[in-house]
């Protein structure tokens, strides 16, 4: 199943893969991944940003790893040698014995583009704008006074999860639990369910809600963000914003394995933020990860047992994991 999921989930899906400040000079790569599909980020010599597949197109090595600053891409293994625009320039005894044309071997380019400074790729040729995929959200999040382009980069944190992917993601997309197992998100967000609402269109599904009236606890969210805005766009492209001074995440949820998830979170704060309302933000937001790594492994726990052949969705409380589960079945089938 899992092989089946990234061909025709992750594969032709956009992925947030990084900023643009990590390869802001001409030359600069970084090596990144799109669930299993390993990627390069390149800036040219004219300045144009360009992704491609990080595969060797002689025997399938990895061209790239890390971040760093050159004039070509070598591949480590054969020293097959390619520009920047993708194209091969060199390998050694390729005019004595290559036999093939060195145009039809450059790297394999992607779809790419941006949202402000963030770079988002897709492994499919034929896949939907980014904006399509987008939607509404970058509408939302400058509705809530947020300007992307003006806020710094602080950290990525970055986990890895015993649970199946689709466990994490479910996890995220309802605040049924909240009260019970997230005690400090509860004290500082009113998630009552007249409060904390949910929507769905295609494959945008959202929680949004107001800070409680009298918030207590370890995060105080007074400031120019008046509401929690929490999205998750298919298949696993994570964006939270937080009521109180700006403040934006963003980050992917992809399998590694059957049992096995890889997350990470990019957060972003305005230039002048007060360090030490940005470490009590970031304390506040490890302590629900941390939370929510114990619910899905024991979710993952009890699934593996495979005796309940299946669940019970609340209708109303978690519609956006329905809507979820649909989104999966069609993809699939």
């Amino acid at each position: 199943m899992l092989h089946v999921e990234r061909e025709r989930i992750f594969r032709r899906s956009w992925q947030y893969t990084g900023r643009q400040d990590e390869v802001a000079e001409a030359g600069t790569f970084v090596a990144t991944r799109v669930a299993d599909v390993p990627v390069v980020l390149v800036r040219d010599e004219e300045g144009t940003l360009r992704a491609f597949l990080n595969v060797c197109r002689h025997r399938g090595s990895l061209v790239c790893e890390g971040s760093g600053k050159r004039a070509t891409l070598q591949c480590p293994y054969h020293a097959w040698t390619y520009g920047l625009d993708g194209k091969l320039v060199a390998a050694p005894r390729f005019s004595r014995e290559g036999g093939t044309d060195a145009d039809e071997l450059g790297l394999i380019p992607l779809q790419l583009d941006t949202w402000g400074p963030l770079v988002f790729v897709n492994p499919d040729p034929d896949a939907e704008p980014l904006a399509e995929f987008l939607d509404d959200v970058p509408e939302r999040v400058r509705a809530a006074g947020i300007d992307l382009d003006a806020l710094r980069f602080l950290q990525r944190a970055e986990s890895e999860l015993d649970a199946n992917w689709k466990i994490s993601a479910e996890n995220f997309l309802e605040c049924y639990h909240c009260p019970t197992a997230h005690p400090g998100f509860s004290a500082v967000m009113d998630v009552s369910p007249d409060a904390y609402l949910l929507e769905t269109k295609g494959g945008r599904m959202t929680q949004h809600g107001p800070p409680r009236p009298e918030p207590r606890g370890s995060y105080d969210p007074t400031g120019e963000v008046e509401r929690g805005q929490f999205h998750l766009l298919f298949p696993g492209t994570v964006i939270n914003v937080m009521p109180g001074r700006p403040n934006f995440s963003i980050g992917p949820i992809f399998p590694l394995a059957t049992e096995r998830t890889y997350r990470f979170l990019d957060y972003f704060v305005a230039e002048d933020a007060d360090e030490a309302w940005v470490e009590e933000s970031l304390a506040f937001d490890a302590q629900v990860g941390a939370e929510d790594r114990v619910l899905v492994e024991r979710v993952q726990a009890g699934v593996r047992a495979g005796l309940i052949d299946e669940g019970r969705l609340m209708p109303e409380s978690e519609q956006l994991v329905a809507h979820f589960q649909s989104l999966v079945v069609d993809a699939l089938a």
